[in-house]
C-alpha cells in the first residue's frame, strides 16, 4: 500500500481511506470459513424478510427494534460497549433526558459500516439522513439506504435527483425521532475524523447534537472501499464475535446559529467567511467552531486524530486503486 502514501494525512500520516485486512492462518481460514457457510443462509432470509415485510408493517417501534436485535445477533454482535463520556459506568439509567439522544435531537455520529446504521436504528429509532460536503441540506433515507451508502459510491455533491431538505425541516416532521447525520459525508475505516459538511450547523439553537463515536473489534468489519459487499458479509459472518464500542458525548448546541438568531451577528462576522477544505459551501467562523467542537468530540471519543483528507481525495484514492489512473 506504500504507492497510496499521497493518501496519507500529511500532518498525522494516518491513511483513513485504506481497507483493514486481518491475516488468517490456514487452520482459521477453514474454521471461518465454515462458521460463514453456517451463518450465511441464516443471515440471507432473515435480512430479506426484514427489508422486504417486516420493516414496512405496521407494527410499535419496539416490534423493530427486537428484529434489528435478532439480526445483529446471527453474526455474533453479541456484546455492546455503551458508555457516555464524563459518566460513571452503571449510572446510566440515573442520567437525565438531555444527557442521551432523545426525540428531537440530533445525532453526529462517525461512519465506518453498515452496521452503524443497524445499531442506531435499534436503539434510537432514527431517520436516517445523507451529508454532501458542498451544501447545508440532507438527503432523507430510510434504514435500508443508510446501509447501502455505507458501500456506496463516493459522492461529493448529491446526484441531480436527490430530494433534499433542511435539517430543520426533518425535526418538525419528525419530533418524536432523533436524526441522525454522518458528517463526514462518507465512510472511513475507523482511524481519523474527516473534515464535517456543514449540514449539521443548520441545526436551530435549542436542539442538542450529540457526537457518538461507534467503533469495532475487530474492525475488518469496517467499509472504506465502496462496492466490497462480499468481503464485508465475510468478515462479519465468519467471525465468532464482533464487540462494539459506543461513546456518546454530551450534547452540543448550535451556538452560531444562536448568536446569529440572537441578532449580535455583525457586518464582520458575516463577511468572515472561511471555505471548508473540499467543500463548495462557505460556512462563517462561528460555524467553523461549531464543527470543530463536534468534529474534536468525535475523535476524543474515538481516540483518533482529525485529518485534513475529504471526500475528493477519497474519489482519487478509489481511482487509483480500481486502476482508473
Amino acid at each position: 500500500m506504500e504507492k497510496y502514501s499521497q493518501f496519507r494525512d500529511r500532518a498525522t500520516g494516518i491513511s483513513p481511506f485504506l481497507p483493514v485486512c486481518t491475516p488468517l492462518s490456514a487452520v482459521s481460514t477453514v474454521t471461518h470459513g465454515l462458521l460463514f457457510l453456517f451463518r450465511l443462509p441464516f443471515f440471507l432470509t432473515y435480512a430479506a424478510s426484514y427489508f422486504v415485510l417486516f420493516h414496512y408493517l405496521p407494527l410499535p417501534v419496539v416490534a423493530r427494534k427486537i428484529a434489528l436485535w435478532g439480526l445483529m445477533a446471527i453474526p455474533g454482535i453479541w456484546w455492546v460497549d455503551l458508555q457516555l463520556d464524563g459518566v460513571k459506568r452503571g449510572t446510566l439509567s440515573e442520567q437525565p433526558r438531555e444527557r442521551v439522544p432523545h426525540p428531537g435531537s440530533v445525532i453526529a455520529a462517525n461512519f465506518t459500516s453498515p452496521i452503524d446504521a443497524i445499531y442506531l436504528a435499534a436503539i434510537f429509532d432514527t431517520v436516517f439522513t445523507v451529508s454532501y460536503p458542498g451544501t447545508r441540506k440532507l438527503q432523507r433515507v430510510g434504514l435500508f439506504g443508510a446501509v447501502a451508502m455505507a458501500l456506496g459510491p463516493v459522492r461529493i455533491a448529491p446526484p441531480t435527483n436527490a430530494n433534499l431538505v433542511d435539517i430543520k425541516d426533518l425535526l418538525r416532521e419528525f419530533p418524536d425521532r432523533v436524526i441522525a447525520v454522518f458528517p463526514e459525508c462518507g465512510t472511513t475505516n475507523g482511524k481519523a475524523i474527516l473534515p464535517l459538511g456543514p449540514a449539521i450547523v443548520e441545526c436551530p439553537p435549542q436542539v442538542h447534537i450529540f457526537p457518538v463515536s461507534i467503533r469495532y473489534t475487530p474492525s475488518d468489519v469496517t467499509t472504506p472501499v465502496p462496492g466490497q459487499w462480499f468481503k464485508f458479509v465475510w468478515n462479519l459472518l465468519s467471525r465468532p464475535t464482533t464487540c462494539i464500542r459506543v461513546r456518546i458525548a454530551e450534547g452540543q448546541m448550535n451556538t452560531a446559529a444562536a448568536t446569529t438568531n440572537g441578532g449580535s451577528a455583525t457586518g464582520a462576522s458575516v463577511s468572515d467567511l472561511k471555505q471548508r477544505r473540499g467543500a463548495d459551501t462557505d460556512v462563517s467562523s462561528q460555524e467553523q467552531r461549531v464543527l470543530d467542537r463536534i468534529a474534536e468530540a468525535l475523535a476524543r471519543l474515538s481516540r483518533v486524530k482529525r485529518v485534513g483528507l475529504t471526500m475528493q481525495d477519497k474519489a482519487a484514492f478509489i481511482a487509483a486503486l480500481n486502476g482508473k489512473k
